[in-house]
């Protein structure tokens, strides 16, 4: 699957996207958050406060316990504000 990062999540993990291989056991966006996470240094500083990056499947807004099965893309980014 496309994993895309966004705005500061990009910038602390070094790359826009990129496709992963997540084992079977990831079967939500957060068990995915949580796999990521714990893959490198960047990897975790990204997601160190997994509660305010924002999650989106196939390019929906999701929460955490969504499940991922199918999925084509998955995008991460912080929360983002109007002006």
């Amino acid at each position: 699957m496309k994993i895309r990062y966004f705005a500061w999540v990009r910038e602390r993990m070094g790359k826009s996207e990129e496709e992963v291989e997540p084992p079977a056991s990831v079967a939500t966006a957060g068990d995915l958050v949580m796999w990521l996470k714990g893959r490198d240094e960047r990897s975790d500083h990204a997601f160190e406060r997994p509660e305010v990056v924002r999650i989106a499947v196939d390019q929906l807004h999701v929460k955490p316990e969504t499940p991922i099965a199918g999925a084509r893309e998955i995008a991460f980014f912080p929360p983002m504000t109007g002006g």
